[in-house]
């Protein structure tokens, strides 16, 4: 009969590696950016300083398949700047290895002067 200290050790240990493994992922699939509005990254749209459109299409791109397991690599374009505005959307378009194509929905958080904080949809 196998060792109850063994067993507890084992069912402890997988426990342990799905904790970490599932609090990874959550933490490296995240899908919300605060950057800075600097005079390297920033356009204007209607007036209103934003966030260039090169700037939110990298790092959609990076966030949106960070890991094999989660998500579906894309290739993303973004048609404007986003706006440094709360509440401020814009639709990035993602394109698939297989030529499909996904829109991509991005919206501003919160910003100020120096930063803005935005998200993406997966």
């Amino acid at each position: 009969m196998p060792d109850s200290r063994f067993l507890v050790g084992v069912v402890g240990g997988a426990a342990f590696v799905l904790l970490v493994g599932g609090l990874g992922t959550r933490l490296i699939a995240r899908t919300e950016s605060t950057t800075g509005l600097d005079r390297y990254d920033t356009v204007v749209v209607d007036g209103h300083k934003a966030l260039a459109a090169n700037i939110v299409a990298g790092r959609t791109q990076s966030l949106y398949h960070p890991l094999p397991w989660v998500g579906v690599k894309v290739e993303v374009s973004c048609p404007t700047g986003l706006k440094a505005v709360a509440d401020a959307t814009i639709t990035c378009s993602g394109r698939k290895n297989d030529g499909s194509t996904i829109d991509i929905p991005v919206t501003v958080i919160s910003a100020t002067d120096s930063h803005i904080t935005w998200k993406f949809r997966r």
